[in-house]
């Protein structure tokens, strides 16, 4: 079996509840600084850094299924993560799902471990 193809994941649960309203916001979650968003209640969790100037997300805005960064307007694809056409850059995304009242945040474990 090869070891490096298997993807452990940890799920971190936030209570949705606990969550502001704004669409787009900061949260720090598993000792990581990310940005959530929240578009038409399907949420979207990326590192909080723009990759073409290191921007704080937590300001962005969103429009067309894009995150649009606040300072200079780059744009990246809600579903990937990708900069737009012309950009090539991405951003970092974490997997999310919707389990009851929580919601689910994806971590990758590394496959081994340090003894």
């Amino acid at each position: 079996i090869n070891q490096k193809s298997k993807t452990l994941m940890e799920w971190i649960p936030i209570a949705i509840s606990s969550l502001s309203i704004a669409d787009v916001q900061a949260v720090v979650i598993n000792g990581k600084r990310l940005v959530l968003v929240n578009e038409n209640n399907t949420f979207y969790v990326f590192k909080n850094k723009c990759p073409h100037a290191g921007a704080d997300l937590s300001g962005a805005e969103c429009r067309e299924g894009y995150l649009i960064c606040p300072i200079h307007r780059y744009k990246y694809s809600l579903d990937t993560g990708r900069g737009a056409k012309g950009q090539g850059d991405y951003l970092k995304n974490y997997p999310t799902k919707v389990v009851g009242d929580n919601l689910l945040i994806g971590f990758k474990k590394p496959w081994f471990k340090f003894w």
